[in-house]
């Protein structure tokens, strides 16, 4: 036997006053997006964004469904969303965002086992990094590729 480590790296700022522009920008399209929620069960609203390689942002929100579970998260709303729509073009980077009675939550919401592999799926398509960032009120966190959150891709068929 041979015991293995595993070790991830992530970037923490306080606020997002400390991310670069276009970050920020991202991110508040995330916490934008909250407002489009449809979350009448868990009144946990959450909005992701997605910035592609063509410069263009889609967002999406949660959108619950009293036949639970046919609702769908907000990350693969605004991914399933940008990719039916930026033909040609690869997801550079998702924000995610959550609220619960219209205020920020404090720290970063992290995304479900589904939404992780779907980042995985379409990060692996492109060939290219998908870098995410998870904003709270009082921390945001940035990883620079899927695998620091999903660091055993599901990728047996490829």
């Amino acid at each position: 036997m041979t015991r293995k480590e595993l070790k991830i790296s992530y970037s923490e700022y306080e606020s997002m006053e400390e991310l670069s522009a276009e970050d920020r920008t991202l991110a508040q399209a995330a916490v934008d997006a909250t407002a489009v929620s449809y979350a009448p069960y868990s009144k946990f609203n959450v909005g992701a964004a997605v910035l592609m390689s063509d410069g263009r942002t889609f967002t999406g929100a949660n959108q619950e469904n009293a036949a639970y579970p046919s609702g769908l998260c907000a990350e693969r709303t605004a991914m399933f969303y940008a990719h039916a729509h930026a033909e040609g073009a690869y997801i550079r980077k998702i924000a995610v965002a959550a609220c619960r009675d219209g205020e920020l939550c404090a720290s970063p919401a992290t995304p479900c086992g589904d939404c992780r592999q779907v980042m995985a799926e379409f990060q692996t398509e492109s060939g290219k990094p998908m870098e995410v960032l998870l904003v709270g009120a009082g921390r945001i966190w940035k990883f620079e590729r899927v695998e620091s959150l999903l660091p055993f891709i599901f990728d047996s068929l490829q």
